[in-house]
Parts: C-alpha cells; sequence; structure tokens
C-alpha cells in the first residue's frame, strides 16, 4: 500500500502547499491554509465505472488539422424556461457541466427542482445531499403540484432501482446520497438524461481521506462528476455554495473545470432574482435572466423593462430613464438621484446598484464642464429594481438625473437616454443603438437622447440609420452642454 501524503490547502483558492503557511502567496488571504489527507495509493481499478452510451464521442490520439475536424451544431436541449434557455446560450448542451452558485436561501434549489419538474420528456435524477426526501417532496407538491403525483419517484439507494423502460414520458428521480460511488451506481442502473447535483459541497469521495467540502473533495467529485458528462453525454448541473465575500465556495479551478458558471443573485428585500452568467463555452457570456420569486415558485419575468419602471402620477425632479443592454436583451431602467446641501465636511457619495468611481467621474465632468457646483453636495445614486448596471450608456441619464435633483427642475416625462459621456464632456457613441431606440419606442417613449457618433457621416446621413421608420423623436447629440440645453432652457 502506498504511503499516506498529508498536504495544506488554501479554504480561499485551493493552493497547495507541502507545509503550514500563514498568508497565502496565491490570494493573499490569512489564516486560510488546513491539512488534508491524500491517499496516493488508490489504484486505477478503483476509478468508478459508469455505463456508456451509444453515442459517446471517441476522441482522437493524433494530430488534426482544423480544416479536416468535421463540425456540427450542437444539438441542445430546450427547457419550458425561456429564461433559462436565454441565459444557457439557447438550450442544454450534451455532456455539459454547469455551476450554478448563489446565497443561501436565494432560490438555487427552488429553480433547479422547478426545472426538472417541468420537463415531462425528460428524466432527470436529483442528487439531493442537504435536503431529506420529505422536504423535497414538500417543495415539489408547492412548486408543480400535478407532477409530483404521478411523476416525481423517490430513490433509496438500498431498495431496487426501478425499471426505467416502464416509465410513459420522463420523470424526476429522487436520491439523497453524498458519496459519489454510490451515485454513480444509481446513474448507471437508471441512465438519466439529465443530473442535478445539490450541492458539490455535500459530496463525498472514498479516494479522498478528508471531510466533504474540503477542497480537494470539492475539486476530485468535480473531475469524477466531468469524465461521467464528457464520457456520456449527460448534462450535469452543479449547485454550489458561495463565500462571505460573493465567490464560488472551493478552489478557484473549480470554475475553470467546468463549462458554463451561472450566477443567482438578488436582493432578500425584492421578489426579483437575476440568473447571470459568468463564464460560457456555448455561448454569450453577458446574458441574464429575470425571475420573480412567488409563493408557487419562480415565474419568468419576459418584459424586465416594465417591472424595472415605477409608475408615477406627477413629474419628479431626480429621475430619469436609461436604455441599457445585458447581453442581448435591450432593457430600460429607471435612474434616481438626490443631491443635497451636506451637513458634514465631508460630502458623501453613495451609488447603489452603480460603480462609484465611475459617478465620481460623471460629477468631476458636470463641475468642470458645465460649472454646476457639486463639490460641497451630497449626491446619492439607485437603480431601481436591485439590480447592478455597468453598460456605460447610462452616463447620460445619471448625468440628467443629477442635474434635475440640483436644479429640482423634473425631466419631462416619456424621456429616454443613451449615451456615453467623456470626460471632455462629449457624448460618447454606444453599441446597437438601434435595439435601445426600439425597446424605447414600443414601451410608449416620445423622445430618446443619442450621441451624433452613432450616425454615419457625423450625424448627417441619417437615412442610412433608418430612424425614419421609429415613431419616436431621436434626438441627436453632441456634448452634455447641448443636452442640459434642450432640457431645461
Amino acid at each position: 500500500m502506498a504511503k499516506t501524503k498529508f498536504a495544506y490547502f488554501c479554504q480561499s483558492c485551493g493552493f497547495e502547499s507541502a507545509k503550514w503557511l500563514g498568508k497565502c502567496p496565491s490570494c493573499q488571504q490569512w489564516n486560510t491554509f488546513v491539512e488534508e489527507i491524500i491517499d496516493k495509493g488508490t489504484p486505477n481499478n478503483a476509478v468508478p465505472t459508469w455505463k456508456v452510451t451509444s453515442n459517446t464521442q471517441q476522441r482522437a490520439n493524433k494530430p488534426v488539422q482544423v480544416a479536416d475536424i468535421t463540425f456540427s451544431e450542437e444539438d441542445r436541449m430546450l427547457t419550458p424556461d425561456k429564461e433559462f434557455n436565454r441565459v444557457l446560450g439557447g438550450g442544454i448542451v450534451a455532456g455539459s457541466l454547469v455551476l450554478i452558485g448563489g446565497e443561501p436561501g436565494i432560490g438555487k434549489s427552488t429553480l433547479m427542482l422547478q426545472l426538472a419538474l417541468n420537463m415531462p420528456n425528460i428524466k432527470v435524477l436529483y442528487v439531493s445531499g442537504e435536503e431529506s426526501e420529505r422536504q423535497i417532496k414538500m417543495r415539489a407538491e408547492r412548486l408543480v403540484p400535478e407532477a409530483t403525483n404521478s411523476k416525481s419517484q423517490i430513490l433509496n439507494p438500498n431498495s431496487e432501482i426501478p425499471n426505467p423502460k416502464s416509465q410513459i414520458g420522463g420523470s424526476c428521480y429522487v436520491l439523497c446520497e453524498t458519496s459519489t460511488q454510490n451515485i454513480f451506481k444509481q446513474i448507471e442502473a437508471l441512465e438519466p438524461d439529465l443530473v442535478v447535483i445539490d450541492s458539490i459541497q455535500t459530496l463525498h469521495s472514498s479516494h479522498i481521506e478528508s471531510t466533504p467540502g474540503s477542497v480537494s473533495q470539492v475539486r476530485e467529485c468535480t473531475a469524477e462528476l466531468l469524465r461521467f458528462a464528457k464520457e456520456t453525454s449527460t448534462p450535469v448541473f452543479l449547485i454550489g455554495h458561495i463565500t462571505k465575500d460573493g465567490m464560488i465556495a472551493g478552489p478557484k479551478i473549480l470554475e475553470h473545470m467546468v463549462d458554463t458558471v451561472l450566477q443567482f443573485e438578488g436582493d432578500r428585500h425584492h421578489v426579483y432574482r437575476i440568473l447571470r452568467t459568468i463564464k460560457n463555452r456555448f455561448g454569450s457570456a453577458s446574458e441574464l435572466g429575470i425571475y420573480e420569486m412567488l409563493g408557487e415558485g419562480l415565474r419568468e419575468v419576459s418584459n424586465p423593462s416594465e417591472i424595472l419602471l415605477s409608475h408615477r402620477d406627477e413629474p419628479l425632479s431626480g429621475i430619469t430613464i436609461s436604455a441599457t443592454l445585458e447581453g442581448m436583451r435591450p432593457m430600460l431602467i429607471e435612474t434616481q438621484a438626490l443631491v443635497s446641501t451636506s451637513a458634514y465636511g465631508t460630502p458623501q457619495r453613495t451609488a447603489t446598484g452603480f460603480d462609484t468611481k465611475r459617478m465620481s467621474m460623471l460629477l468631476a465632468v458636470l463641475e468642470k464642464r458645465c460649472g454646476f457646483r457639486l463639490a460641497a453636495k451630497d449626491v446619492f445614486l439607485n437603480i431601481t429594481g436591485g439590480i447592478r448596471v455597468e453598460d456605460p450608456a447610462i452616463d447620460l441619464g445619471l448625468a440628467a438625473a443629477i442635474i434635475s435633483s440640483h436644479e429640482d427642475m423634473p425631466i419631462p416625462f416619456k424621456t429616454c437616454f443613451a449615451g456615453e459621456i467623456g470626460l471632455s464632456g462629449e457624448i460618447r457613441a454606444v453599441n446597437r443603438v438601434e435595439q435601445r431606440i426600439a425597446e424605447a419606442q414600443k414601451l410608449g417613449f416620445t423622445q430618446i437622447f443619442i450621441s451624433k457618433y452613432n450616425l454615419p457621416s457625423g450625424g448627417q446621413d441619417r437615412k442610412r440609420m433608418d430612424l425614419s421608420r421609429y415613431d419616436i423623436d431621436v434626438k441627436i447629440v453632441s456634448s452634455i452642454e447641448e443636452v442640459f440645453a434642450q432640457l431645461f432652457g
């Protein structure tokens, strides 16, 4: 038998060291090293085996020229959730490994269980290491009552596996197990089309002599699931915990091993949840889906612009509407600003849902280029809906909201903004401006301010942008002074 090896791992980033260190040389964190046992003497025949299906892809053992590689479009598994399909890039890719992270209680398990119950033609195995069978049954009855009576079944690791061929259509199976070896035995007998692991931090492999949730256990269990997904072309979803800093718990290599990383986020005081793509090898990495948390589960929000805009009976100062883009989706968001005289020596600068440093840059531009004295003013910015926006196209709307609050003059109703502000006060062009204009027109806005640099030939040839086909009045501006002159006179 081979000698057992001891090693020290950083619980923050997964850095391995032969001895204990007070400060991690990789992530610069203090007191994060813990001792773990690594069994290097495990024979190769102890690796868990599973039944390889007929669609297993054979890997090439010799170099192949790019021109000789045969390419076919990836077959994607469409789900009933359109928002989920959008975030994944058009559906679930066969053999993909997807990691979903989020805060405790945000709705990760609810999202995946609801997805598993709403796919009648897909055989789904839901593996839970955190909840009992009764807890999952109670949640399933609340989410999809009609599906839980005939479709969902509970798998007991010690009982006989039901015959998959006896099931009519698809079904959702629940397995409460934390050992990867037992999980693979159940998978080999059941042959599911989709596997959900809740969560990866609760699994443990007998090949590693350390506690579940440790760096080595998370890495080994993920590697076993990755090999299973690629060799059997079965998509696997992993639910992961996050740390107090908002990062996915476990080694950083975990995010590099998986194909897609999704972040499920939202404010506990708001009913809306955002599913954001952090990494995606099969699609865009800037998509997001919006859900509404209800008593019977998560509901898709097909038109997020309507929920992000508040309905007001009278015009108020400091409120503007900005056109932003999240992936391929245009959205209109409400930007709010409050400017007041500072009661202390140092003025406050607070932004919710927006970068504070960029807010300081906008205030400096307004004071230097436009002459507004904001150095002794408290400035508060807020993006409504509990979302965070990094699109520079909302600069113009934020600047207009700041001046509107400073002068106590409301912005006219049905006015929208889409432009980036440069350090010299110019309005810079933004990408895909036509989609922003179309979204503003669809929601009934009467005018929108855009940069003249979005038009060809310096704004002279307006027909080439097809602005005539829009019913909304498109205001072409080049500087921030020109915007304020048209708004406030």
